[in-house]
């Protein structure tokens, strides 16, 4: 066989297990311990009497010791990208959140996105002596998605805001000549070869006055907890720019306003409370009354929708919004994951009322938001992002 065909038949024998030893052998060495380790994860645990059916110790239990040791098998042997997908089964597989309110094993994880949820949902049962460490494990995956993201929306964010300060009667030094050309192409005077400018477009001169107020209105139920770790990150970078006012309110049956939070992200996040039920209604009427100057307002609604409050009252009041002027948009979610589990029904009710729903990946949002800011259509936005 050559060496193709030899790698091929050995990711095949981790791929199925056990249940390949006859067709593809047992794996030694390095690969032992691999198998060993999906082995615990995805073949199930042994039975009581020692039994194990023929499979290889496979299980964590609740020993912390083996899952510490298994811990360090799978980040000693597959990249972090995979580590991640693994720990994120072995919590939902193996019911190992228990386990994560101990130091020992939050310190052994490989922290990000997901685990972040997990951890907040757990915040208010983690004992003392586990929550600084909780806070150092959130703290390296919030500068991380800073880093990610911070440049990208403050340049998008800054783009947007200067290119709607254009102004129709500029002056000389102003004056947006790419703009104004193709705005009076119409008035091209062939015989002198050239374009007589009946209308000037400009842009309004710099200031760090408030341009833009933005809400964040987060859905905290269980299902948006990778939402609300980048809903908190995003909002945090918002707020560092002048020409903005950025409020956050997250939700589920009660309102939380962490405006004043906004300094760190990590406060921000140990603010929410995951899980719960979910009062959209309510949400949005608080958020109605932070609401100053409707026509330069934009409310980012962050929810999978499925609403435990008044349906008809929630509509009204983002039909009052939207007539008003306020930009409405829904973020079914702003995660990685791609398209969520939703309401259909409210979607398309906010649809009718002119108000996009839609998933949106982290990536994108400081597009959503420059877009936005300039009212473009977010229909169309929405449509792109869509498509990839």
């Amino acid at each position: 066989m050559t060496s193709e065909g030899t790698e091929r038949e050995r990711r095949w024998r981790l791929v199925l297990g056990a249940a390949a030893d006859e067709s593809c052998g047992r794996p030694t060495g390095a690969d032992a311990t691999m198998d060993g380790a999906l082995a615990a994860l995805y073949d199930g645990a042994a039975g009581d009497d020692g039994d194990d059916g023929g499979r290889r110790g496979a299980g964590l239990g609740a020993s912390a010791p083996r899952v510490a040791r298994w811990l360090g098998d799978i980040r000693e042997y597959f990249p972090s990208t995979v580590v991640q997908v693994l720990q994120a089964d072995a919590i939902e597989r193996l019911n190992l959140t228990r386990l994560l309110l101990e130091p020992e094993m939050l310190a052994a994880v490989e922290p990000d996105v997901h685990l972040v949820g997990t951890l907040l949902s757990l915040n208010r049962v983690m004992p003392d002596r586990t929550k600084e460490i909780a806070r150092q494990v959130v703290r390296r995956v919030v500068d991380e998605l800073e880093r990610r993201v911070a440049q990208q929306t403050r340049a998008a964010v800054a783009g947007a805001l200067h290119r709607a300060a254009r102004i129709e009667r500029p002056r000389h030094a102003d004056v947006d000549w790419d703009r104004t050309i193709r705005a009076n192409l119409r008035h091209y005077q062939p015989g002198l070869r050239t374009v007589i400018p009946e209308r000037l477009v400009g842009y309004g001169r710099r200031t760090s006055a408030l341009r833009r107020e933005v809400i964040l209105c987060v859905d905290q139920s269980g299902s948006m907890a990778a939402s609300v770790v980048y809903s908190g990150v995003f909002a945090a970078v918002l707020a560092s720019m002048r020409s903005l006012r950025t409020s956050l309110v997250v939700f589920d049956t009660a309102v939380v306003d962490l405006t004043e939070r906004l300094s760190d992200p990590v406060e921000v996040l140990f603010g929410t409370q995951l899980g719960g039920g979910t009062d959209i209604n309510r949400a949005v009427a608080y958020c109605q009354g932070l609401v100053t100057r409707p026509r330069d307002s934009i409310l980012v609604l962050v929810s999978d929708l499925y609403e435990g409050g008044v349906r008809a009252e929630l509509l009204r009041r983002v039909a009052a919004l939207v007539e008003a002027g306020v930009q409405v948009v829904v973020l079914l979610a702003l995660s990685d994951e791609g398209a969520p589990a939703y309401d259909h029904d409210n979607a398309a009710a906010l649809a009718a009322l002119g108000v996009p729903a839609f998933a949106c990946t982290p990536d994108a949002f400081p597009e959503l938001m420059a877009a936005a800011i300039e009212r473009r259509d977010l229909r169309t936005f929405a449509e792109r992002l869509a498509q990839g």
